[in-house]
């Protein structure tokens, strides 16, 4: 991860970017979606997210979020892991997804290269911080 994007005054606001490993276009299901959409609301309403905008890409999710405590890694780090792991289990149990296994192959190929991962990884490392420090920017 470059030292040029990564979240450093975590009382800020910043530019994020949440990519699907592989580019896999999984946000093309609504239901897909509306999990983050979901977890949008719960995080304003219960974490102290403020979401102030954001759009979910096929493969990716960009927004511009601020955490009200200061706590903006803690919140980049939980979001992951629980939409990560609903996402999987929503994608491997849903007998509907045509594509399943193939994305299964590509959860399953990324997570070789990381430990922290388990058998699959849905989330890249990254989030292409940018720190938001004029209204300007915003």
């Amino acid at each position: 991860m470059g030292e040029a994007y990564q979240i450093r005054d975590q009382e800020m606001p910043y530019f994020l970017t949440f990519q699907v490993v592989g580019w896999a276009d999984v946000f093309t299901r609504k239901v897909y979606r509306d999990l983050i959409l979901e977890n949008f609301s719960y995080c304003r309403l219960e974490k102290g997210l403020y979401l102030y905008g954001y759009v979910i890409m096929s493969n990716h999710i960009h927004l511009v979020v601020q955490q009200k405590d200061g706590k903006l890694s803690d919140w980049v780090r939980d979001f992951k892991k629980f939409t990560s792991k609903k996402l999987l289990k929503m994608i491997l149990e849903n007998p509907q997804e045509s594509r399943r296994e193939w994305m299964k192959m590509i959860f399953e190929y990324h997570a070789e290269f990381n430990k922290r991962s388990g058998d699959l990884q849905f989330w890249t490392h990254d989030n292409h911080a940018i720190e938001l420090y004029r209204p300007e920017m915003i």
